[in-house]
């Protein structure tokens, strides 16, 4: 593997689940505002992810 591959793959490695949580948030949040009631379902998904997660990470400490 090269040296950019590499680089890229840690990169990703670091902030890749992290923009994953944001962009299904961030789609949540939009959901709710614009889609009727089967967004409101997924906003809960996406907008109770992120509490899941740290609850989770707490927990497991």
């Amino acid at each position: 593997m090269s040296e950019v591959q590499e680089r890229r793959a840690s990169w990703w490695r670091v902030f890749g689940a992290p923009i994953v949580i944001g962009v299904l948030s961030l789609a949540g949040l939009l959901s709710a505002l614009l889609a009727g009631d089967p967004g409101r379902y997924f906003a809960w998904f996406g907008v109770g992810l992120p509490i899941a997660i740290v609850v989770w990470a707490y927990c497991r400490k």
